[in-house]
């Protein structure tokens, strides 16, 4: 299973040696290719941040060699100040927001702006322990009615292993995990785990613990937090007017640096989810007590007033076999 990403342990020492060292550097520099994916790993960082929850949330909180002196952390897990990294993201993203430059390049105006933008910036996309890549037009599930997809590979080796052990026992299917894009932060670089009964639940665990899935998009997009004012159905809206209209938004943004620009992003995750016994299904929510029976393999990002298509069932056999033709060249699952 590719982690692209190294992974960053909390220790203070592994800090040290791994900023000092130039370990990042070689992350940073796929900022220059991956700008779009930077993007989403700093809204999403910032939305954990503005969250009420963020003491939560916000986790991991940022490790972070003070520029200015080697043998101090400027961002500190133990010490949090949330307002400081508010001020270096706010620069990030003002910056961002000016220029249609690769990052490698704003680097010297984000030091002028703020020295812990930077730095704070190669912490976002290193500590990020999830393989996430744009996929290309051709590649796309065209029912989700988003533009902005992605591969997302998010589950460590051992638990891959697991994963496939067991889907060889009990087989595999797909259903959405749907969550406010302040969780995503945390999901990322803790994946997805059972917040039934923990601090981390947000919603009502009526069906006992475990991660709570649904082959119903439109079950999903409700935990995203999509206003269901907002949906449509394929049968309401062409095809064509809605890939349309996303076509033109993204022209009116920018490639670039449009998620930084929108404050209302929302977002789900396409899981393959082993079927054994564990899996409980009551009616159209599903739940699965062991996390390594969970996979995430595709994430869906909704800006300002795009919506979603809340008539998709993933156990419908033409949208199941998209899933499987498309995933076939991406993953190997099998």
């Amino acid at each position: 299973m590719p982690i692209t990403n190294p992974t960053v342990c909390e220790r203070e020492l592994c800090v040290f040696a791994f900023q000092t060292l130039g370990v990042m550097n070689e992350a940073a520099d796929e900022i220059a290719t991956g700008a779009q994916v930077v993007d989403l790993l700093v809204s999403m960082c910032r939305s954990a941040l503005e969250s009420p929850r963020k003491v939560v949330i916000f986790e991991p909180y940022p490790s972070v060699v003070d520029p200015n002196d080697p043998q101090m952390l400027a961002f500190n897990p133990r010490k949090k100040n949330y307002d400081r990294v508010m001020k270096a993201l706010d620069s990030i993203t003002s910056i961002r927001e000016m220029t249609q430059a690769p990052y490698l390049e704003i680097k010297k105006q984000m030091d002028k702006q703020d020295p812990l933008a930077h730095p704070l910036l190669q912490w976002v996309i290193s500590s990020n322990r999830s393989h996430i890549v744009k996929l290309p037009v051709n590649r796309q599930l065209k029912f989700m009615h988003t533009p902005h997809q992605f591969l997302l590979l998010s589950s460590p080796p051992a638990k891959e292993s697991n994963f496939r052990a067991a889907k060889k026992l009990f087989g595999s299917t797909f259903a959405f995990h749907g969550s406010h894009i302040e969780n995503w932060h945390s999901i990322l670089r803790n994946g997805l785990v059972v917040a039934s009964n923990t601090r981390l639940q947000l919603h009502g665990a009526m069906y006992g613990s475990g991660i709570y899935l649904s082959p119903l998009s439109s079950i999903s997009f409700g935990y995203s937090g999509m206003n269901k004012k907002q949906k449509v159905s394929a049968k309401d809206e062409p095809a064509s007017s809605s890939k349309g209209s996303n076509t033109l938004q993204s022209q009116k943004k920018g490639q670039q640096s449009q998620f930084l620009q929108s404050r209302n992003l929302k977002c789900i995750a396409l899981c393959e989810v082993i079927t054994s016994p564990d899996l409980h299904k009551h009616g159209e929510i599903w739940v699965v007590p062991n996390t390594d029976h969970v996979c995430t393999r595709f994430f869906f990002v909704y800006e300002d007033g795009q919506v979603g298509d809340t008539s998709i069932n993933t156990q419908e056999g033409g949208i199941h076999k998209e899933i499987l033709r498309v995933i076939g060249n991406q993953t190997a699952t099998g």
